[in-house]
């Protein structure tokens, strides 16, 4: 016997996975959703038996329903049972469409809203019917203000296609960095669907046609040779392009994660260390003095850490690591901390043989929980000794 508050808990499953399907066949009554309705649920009627063992719960069962005033039409039935006789039951809730269903679950403002967007939006670009409903929670929860603003800025981009600008240079009112910085992906995927469809790959930037502030390389040089080729600096932060024409004369670059753990390197002869690229390893490529040089990265002991090398080795194909091995992941179990979020990849194709071992022993989880070794964790006497070692071993 299914309850109201039964109900809900059926009603709200069915929202939460078929809100997208039901929005979009709003939009075109052609599509196979749009054909569902009424929506049936049943109410469970038990049997003369199962009512004889649970007559109170069969009154109060009946009971609740004649007292419910809600969303849709409720139909009964009569059962004529030998022991109970004649008796008037609940047989199941007809629910004309989704804004029924949304009243009941208690989203009914939120059903309306999304709705009313949906249609506002694809009157106006028809191509992101298909799109749309992945963003539900945009269309149902934006307020007046952001939602404008995410139309007024696709309109504007839609309109000027190439124009160059910096983001912040749109005349879009009320823009600002951080509100774009959480809508990159959304901006790009609805333009690139109002635009038809490019081979950008979501990139932000270049899908909007707008200039990507220069990416800034932040390194350190560790040999006073070789900061008197730029005035003495030893502490630089500036666009990959400028670095690129500098053609110092390195013999080792190392590459590490932390900002921390970079500057904490002392002086090594002919060497520079490249800090905080995160996935941004790629711009390495682009240094030809990088490229010619013995490069070594040093990142965390987790997925993440192994999936930056293996994307960097893609453009450093002689790339080698340090201290990303068992022997130094396991010597520090009591710094361990949890990797919230694992990288997806099964295996890494750019790894080395034991540098997989580690990876996939992680991902596995054959150690703990996510394990992660930030690498400013490791003792710095042990460190750096590694760190020089490796210089040793290309002499």
């Amino acid at each position: 016997m299914k309850f109201p508050d039964d109900v809900q808990k059926v009603l709200l499953r069915r929202f939460r996975n078929r809100h997208r399907e039901w929005l979009e066949a709003s939009g075109d009554q052609e599509k196979p959703e749009a054909k569902v309705w009424p929506l049936k649920v049943a109410l469970g009627i038990p049997t003369e038996n199962q009512a004889l063992k649970q007559v109170e719960d069969v009154r109060s069962w009946v009971a609740a329903w004649q007292s419910w005033r809600g969303a849709g039409s409720l139909s009964w039935s009569e059962r004529r049972w030998r022991k109970l006789g004649t008796q008037p039951v609940p047989e199941k809730l007809l629910l004309s469409g989704p804004d029924e269903v949304a009243q009941w679950i208690g989203e009914a403002d939120r059903w309306d809203l999304a709705q009313q967007r949906y249609r506002d939006l694809i009157g106006h670009w028809p191509q992101l019917g298909n799109k749309l409903p992945r963003y539900f929670a945009m269309l149902a929860d934006y307020s007046e203000v952001d939602y404008q603003r995410l139309v007024d800025i696709v309109a504007w981009i839609e309109k000027n296609p190439g124009s160059n600008l910096y983001p912040r240079q749109l005349p879009v009112s009320g823009l600002d960095s951080k509100w774009l910085e959480i809508r990159k992906g959304l901006l790009a995927d609805l333009v690139d669907a109002v635009r038809g469809g490019s081979t950008t790959e979501g990139n932000f930037f270049q899908c909007c046609g707008l200039q990507a502030p220069p990416q800034l390389i932040r390194l350190r040089i560790l040999d006073d040779r070789l900061r008197q080729r730029v005035g003495g600096l030893s502490d630089l932060s500036t666009p990959w392009k400028q670095l690129a024409e500098l053609d110092l004369p390195v013999s080792n670059v190392f590459i590490v994660e932390n900002l921390q753990t970079g500057l904490a390197f002392d002086d090594l002869p002919g060497s520079v260390v490249i800090m905080h690229l995160g996935y941004g390893v790629d711009v390495l490529g682009r240094l030809p003095w990088v490229a010619r040089a013995h490069c070594v990265y040093w990142g965390d002991l987790d997925t993440h850490g192994f999936a930056i090398l293996n994307r960097a080795r893609s453009y450093l194909p002689k790339l080698t690591s340090v201290l990303m091995d068992e022997v130094t992941l396991r010597s520090h179990q009591d710094l361990w901390v949890e990797e919230k979020d694992q990288h997806a990849a099964d295996t890494l194709p750019l790894l080395t043989g034991s540098e997989q071992a580690v990876y996939q022993a992680i991902k596995r989880n054959a150690w703990g929980q996510n394990v992660r070794l930030e690498q400013e964790r490791i003792a710095w006497t042990v460190a750096w000794n590694t760190v020089q070692q490796t210089l040793l071993s290309v002499c």
